[in-house]
């Protein structure tokens, strides 16, 4: 039989379209990007990088300051998020490929000065890429310099204190997330970090003070909803435990560990129709896994004392 031999050149054409297409799947997922004051930013450069499939594509935000990424596959993608004037944002998300995932809401804090815009813009790219390879010192140092250069750049004594976080220097990471706080006192996900600071340093009083100043309704990143209901849930704090929990189901309905948790936290409170409303719920996403057997086991018990 005679074979067909393909050219070099084609072969590696065939395996680069290959990688350029590795991205591709069948879901969806979407974003809103605003100013600080929460108007919508048109124009704004996405760019989105499947690690999964190490390939990835660009697009823009409308008029309504939304994206859209249709036909990519599940998994962790990197997002750069740029626009003149602004400073950039780097972030990283996990998609799901068959089910709904929640939209990727990011805010843009304006930067004056076009010659001080692209020295931040390359300084900020170095800083997250020192961060990302767990060097947290230099990071720190690069941000540092950066935010002494411009006032206007407050922001960046998140990143700072980011660093120090990592670093488990708590008090001083706190003292960073406050300079952020001075600028923007409502900052939920500022106050949110202070917390997390006070947590780690095993001071729950004033971790349980912070989370507490939060307007659940600002908070729209149902992983952090989960982390406080968590923490509110190791102290015994049913109710406040409660309230953030559901937000986060509300935000991600087919998040199963935060409904594993609303189920615990139910049955702590003694509402053991809504324990058995919300293990049913949770079985019907997660029915074969280690966790979906004790969930079957809480059902049978709570089934067999409510008499259902």
């Amino acid at each position: 039989m005679r074979r067909t031999v393909l050219p070099m050149t084609v072969l590696l054409a065939v395996v680069s379209l290959a990688l350029a297409q590795g991205y591709k799947g069948q879901g969806r997922a979407r974003g809103l990007v605003t100013d600080e004051a929460g108007n919508p930013l048109q124009g704004v450069l996405v760019k989105l990088f499947s690690v999964k499939g190490q390939s990835g594509f660009e697009t823009t935000t409308d008029a309504g300051g939304e994206w859209k990424a249709l036909y990519i596959r599940g998994g962790t993608w990197n997002i750069d998020i740029e626009k003149d004037g602004y400073l950039p944002k780097k972030l990283a998300a996990e998609f799901k490929e068959f089910d709904r995932n929640p939209p990727v809401e990011v805010k843009l804090i304006r930067i004056e000065g076009f010659v001080i815009r692209e020295a931040l813009m390359e300084g900020v790219d170095r800083g997250n890429r020192l961060f990302g390879e767990q060097k947290y010192e230099e990071a720190a140092r690069v941000f540092e310099d950066l935010a002494a250069q411009d006032p206007n750049a407050y922001i960046l004594h998140k990143n700072i204190g980011n660093c120090y976080f990592q670093l488990q220097n708590y008090e001083l990471a706190e003292q960073h997330y406050l300079k952020v706080l001075d600028k923007e006192p409502d900052n939920a996900e500022i106050m949110m970090l202070v917390g997390n600071t006070y947590s780690n340093r095993k001071d729950q009083v004033k971790a349980l003070e912070w989370y507490g100043r939060i307007d659940i309704q600002k908070i729209t990143d149902p992983t952090a909803l989960f982390n406080i209901a968590t923490f509110f849930f190791s102290q015994s704090s049913f109710e406040e435990a409660l309230k953030y929990c559901r937000r986060a189901v509300e935000i991600q309905p087919d998040s199963t560990d935060a409904l594993y948790l609303e189920g615990l936290i139910s049955l702590n409170l003694g509402n053991n129709q809504d324990a058995i409303a919300v293990f049913e719920h949770y079985l019907e996403l997660d029915p074969d896994s280690e966790k979906a057997a004790q969930v079957r086991s809480f059902l049978e018990f709570l089934k067999k004392k409510t008499g259902v």
